[in-house]
C-alpha cells in the first residue's frame, strides 16, 4: 500500500513537471520562435510607394529600398520573406491582426502610434514638403489658397492640418491617386515626405510642370515597426540595423536607391544608431 502510494506521487509529480515545462515553452513561445519556426518573415511593405515600395514595372515584383531592407534583415534570421503589400492605414490593422510580423513600410514614428504598435530605432529621416503646379505654391502663407492631396491615416495630413488648419485637404487611399489627382487638376499641390515626392516628381514625363518648393512642413524619422510586446523580435530587429549601419550594408542599401546614380538623389541625414534630435 505504501510502495503503490509513494509510486503514483512520483508519477504525479513527474506528470505536473512535465506540464509545468510545456506550459512554461508556451509562455516563453514568441514571435520570433514562430517565424524561425515557420521559416517565414511576413513583412507588411508597400506596393505603390517608391522608392520606399513599389512594384516594378519591368519585372512586377515588388522592390523598394524598405523592401531591400526587409529581405536582408530576414537572411539575417535564415528565414524567407513574405511580402504583404499594403497602404497607410492598413500598416498597424496588420500588424495587430497577425497578418504581418513586421512592417516596413516608410512608417512615421509618432506618440500616437507607439501606443499601438513597437517601433525600433529610426532607420531612415525625411522632411514633409509639397509637390505642386508650378507657380501656384511660392510661400506658405499661399497654402490656404489651394487644394491639397495628400494619404488619409498618415502624419503626412495630420501634420498638414495642424501646421495650416485653414489648408484645403483632400484625401487619397494612396500617393499615386494623390499624384494623378495633381496631374488632372484636381489638387493644385500634394504633400508627402520629400524622398517620395522627388521620387514621384522625375517620373513623371511632364515634369517641367511641377516643382517642389522650399516650404517644409516638419521633419519625419522613420522606422520598422512589430506587434506590441514582441520584445525578443524588436530587440534582434534593432541589433540587427545598428549592425547593418557597422558593416555598410545600409548605406549601400540607400545609396541604391537615393545615392547618385539613382532616379531619386537625396543626401543621407541620419546613420542608424545615431541620438535622434528633435524635429523642427
Amino acid at each position: 500500500m505504501t510502495r503503490n502510494t509513494h509510486s503514483f506521487t512520483v508519477t504525479s509529480l513527474a506528470l505536473a513537471l512535465g506540464a509545468f515545462t510545456t506550459l512554461g515553452n508556451i509562455a516563453w513561445a514568441d514571435k520570433l520562435d514562430d517565424i524561425r519556426k515557420a521559416g517565414v518573415l511576413r513583412v507588411a511593405a508597400f506596393d505603390g510607394n517608391p522608392p520606399f515600395g513599389y512594384i516594378d514595372p519591368a519585372s512586377k515584383k515588388q522592390v523598394g529600398h524598405d523592401i531591400d531592407l526587409a529581405t536582408e534583415f530576414a537572411k539575417s534570421l535564415g528565414v524567407k520573406i513574405e511580402l504583404v503589400p499594403t497602404n497607410p492605414a492598413n500598416r498597424i490593422p496588420l500588424l495587430t491582426s497577425g497578418k504581418a510580423d513586421v512592417v516596413f513600410a516608410s512608417f512615421t514614428i509618432t506618440d500616437e502610434r507607439a501606443k499601438a504598435v513597437d517601433f525600433t530605432t529610426p532607420y531612415f529621416l525625411v522632411g514633409q514638403q509639397f509637390l505642386a503646379k508650378k507657380g501656384v505654391l511660392k510661400e506658405a502663407a499661399q497654402i490656404k489658397d489651394i487644394r491639397i492631396g495628400t494619404e488619409k491615416g498618415t502624419t503626412m495630413e495630420s501634420n498638414l492640418r495642424k501646421n495650416y488648419p485653414d489648408a484645403k485637404v483632400v484625401l487619397y487611399d494612396d500617393s499615386p491617386f494623390a499624384l494623378a489627382a495633381l496631374r488632372n487638376g484636381n489638387v493644385q499641390a500634394i504633400t508627402n515626405d520629400g524622398v517620395k515626392l522627388t521620387a514621384q516628381w522625375n517620373a513623371i514625363p511632364d515634369k517641367e510642370k511641377y516643382e517642389i518648393p522650399a516650404i517644409t512642413v516638419s521633419k519625419e524619422y522613420l522606422g520598422a515597426a512589430v506587434a506590441k510586446g514582441e520584445t525578443r523580435l524588436l530587440e534582434t530587429l534593432n541589433a540587427w540595423l545598428v549592425d547593418s549601419e557597422k558593416n555598410g550594408r545600409a548605406v549601400a542599401i540607400y545609396d541604391t536607391w537615393f545615392g547618385p546614380n539613382s532616379k531619386a538623389p537625396l543626401p543621407r541625414l541620419l546613420k542608424i544608431g545615431d541620438q535622434r534630435v528633435a524635429a523642427n
